[in-house]
């Protein structure tokens, strides 16, 4: 199986090289992020299974904005299952609420109707759930919280992958975001923290990160993004991506056998 992930960004400028890149890969299964609205008419005309729900609502001042999160397939999806996610706006502190406020909204504004997508993809006689799952950017136990909502819908009969821009933030000049945005001081000072823990869930879970200690994402200097595969599959390559074509995430590709 070929297996790509990637947060396309929902302000891309470059979405005709996107939509090149998606539409020429290799794939069995492509998981996307953060898709706009254009984008996703433009993905509904590739000869491949689609589907698709709401990642994020964000709220402009000059209107509301929706981003998706689709699961591309070129094999037949059997079924597929929405997770919503809590609604944390009304949890933040006062300090994340100004913080959202005064940033630039390119960058950070209020968002509400998040959640995440799964998928029963038929691949050669074998049912295989696919995951698709971008966690929030507030405070690590939101995260770790929402990831387990995901994993409380696996099934065990069948082999997994979970794909997804998980914020796992673990260098210590981006971990500050870590309480601006609701978490505790030591979610700050202990920068490393977060990815122990969430590499925990992965061993206690039975999921493999082929691409564990690789950077996702420059700005944070983070492995944001994720394939997570279930141990009846074996890694045969792993990679990111050196062009993230308008976005500011790599896109990243595990092939296993």
């Amino acid at each position: 199986m070929k297996i790509y992930s990637w947060n396309t960004l929902f302000r891309n400028k470059e979405l005709d090289r996107a939509f090149e890149f998606i539409s020429h890969a290799d794939f069995d299964i492509f998981c996307l992020q953060e898709v706009s609205e254009e984008f996703l008419k433009r993905l509904q005309t590739l000869p491949y299974h689609l589907v698709y729900r709401t990642d994020v609502e964000r709220l402009f001042k000059n209107g509301d904005v929706h981003n998706y999160i689709v699961i591309l397939s070129t094999h037949p999806i059997a079924s597929q299952g929405e997770i919503p996610f809590s609604e944390y706006w009304p949890l933040l502190p006062w300090r994340a609420r100004i913080f959202v406020n005064l940033m630039p909204s390119r960058f950070f504004s209020k968002i509400r109707n998040r959640g995440a997508l799964y998928a029963d993809v038929t691949i050669h006689e074998t049912v295989v759930r696919i995951f698709n799952l971008h966690l929030i950017l507030a405070q690590p136990a939101w995260r770790l919280k929402e990831f387990e909502m995901a994993m409380a819908k696996r099934d065990p009969s069948k082999p997994t992958i979970v794909c997804g821009d998980f914020n796992t933030l673990q260098a210590p000049h981006i971990t500050p975001l870590n309480w601006i945005l609701g978490g505790d001081l030591a979610d700050a000072l202990l920068f490393s923290r977060e990815r122990t823990h969430i590499e925990q869930r992965f061993v206690e879970h039975k999921l493999t990160n082929p691409l564990y200690g690789g950077i996702t994402h420059p700005v944070s200097q983070s492995q944001l993004d994720h394939i997570l595969v279930s141990h009846s599959f074996s890694i045969k390559h792993a990679e990111i991506s050196p062009d993230r074509i308008g976005s500011d995430h790599h896109p990243i590709y595990v092939e296993t056998t």
